[in-house]
């Protein structure tokens, strides 16, 4: 009879490690899931940068649009304005926030298909927060064209005005000045001062510059799905902002060319086939499409 009790209680005894084991087990795993997404984010990140120089696709394309000495983009430049708000959409898409809903039996178009919010946890980036709390609260969803709009403050209905996302260059501009690239200064022109912000650290922008180019020249891979999603992201919405030409101009005439020559090459793609692709990240292509239609 002791002998049987001693069996049983064995017998529990094996069980309630196995069901702790398994739990253990379970927590391990969910833990490794979490770790890995937040690798993931941090892949997204410049590798060779320090925490300190890591930039978002909106300080990228702002950094390459400023003027080095005078610190402001160009007066004439009207698309940087629209095109910060498409690096917004990309950049939370890359970080796994957003999304396009499901294309549907009927294969809805890239624009014809709705923003939807996959994830609301903080990225820590006070302008992309803003905009991920908006496409959240927002119902029904609106389209990757009306949110570059919404955002920009481009919209004749006066109850969606409160979408804007304001001074959104001086905002990014005060965050590269807060990581070190850029300095404040003040400017008179005759009739007022301006804020400028010159540039104060050429290294970064010189690897900036560098990344971009080499893309496109030693390490051109002449397939946009081999590239790296954020340094493509980069160079077409640079592209759509106006200030790709920035990164090209210290190039020998020849390099130029074929630098230009395979960047049209990427602006030649069909948005719609390529976002088909395993892999694709659908809303950076659908932001593409908006600007290329």
């Amino acid at each position: 009879m002791t002998s049987l009790t001693q069996r049983t209680s064995g017998l529990v005894q094996r069980r309630t490690d196995a069901i702790r084991s398994a739990a253990a087990d379970k927590e391990k795993e969910s833990g490794g899931e979490e770790d890995e997404a937040r690798r993931g984010e941090e892949e997204d990140d410049d590798k060779g940068d320090s925490k300190e120089t890591r930039l978002t696709l909106m300080e990228e394309v702002l950094l390459l649009g400023l003027k080095d000495r005078e610190g402001y983009t160009s007066f004439w430049n009207d698309c940087i304005s629209s095109g910060l708000r498409g690096c917004m959409l990309v950049e939370l898409a890359l970080r796994g926030r957003l999304q396009l809903e499901a294309c549907g039996v009927r294969r809805k178009s890239l624009l014809a298909r709705k923003v939807i919010c996959k994830s609301d946890a903080p990225t820590g980036d006070v302008l992309l927060d803003e905009a991920l709390k908006h496409i959240k609260e927002t119902q029904p969803p609106e389209s990757v064209q009306s949110w570059i709009e919404l955002l920009s403050g481009e919209t004749w209905n006066p109850l969606k005005l409160h979408y804007q996302l304001r001074n959104v260059r001086e905002r990014l501009a005060k965050n590269l000045v807060e990581k070190g690239v850029l300095t404040t200064e003040k400017q008179n022109f005759l009739l007022f001062d301006m804020t400028t912000h010159p540039l104060t650290n050429s290294s970064i922008k010189q690897r900036l510059i560098k990344k971009v180019q080499d893309s496109v020249l030693e390490k051109w891979v002449n397939d946009p799905h081999r590239m790296d999603k954020r340094v493509l992201a980069l160079i077409l919405l640079a592209h759509s902002s106006d200030v790709l030409e920035n990164a090209f101009a210290p190039l020998q005439d020849d390099q130029y060319d074929l630098g230009m020559k395979r960047v049209h090459a990427l602006l030649e793609l069909e948005p719609e086939k390529e976002s088909a692709k395993p892999n694709a990240n659908e809303l950076m292509w659908a932001v593409v499409a908006a600007f290329t239609k």
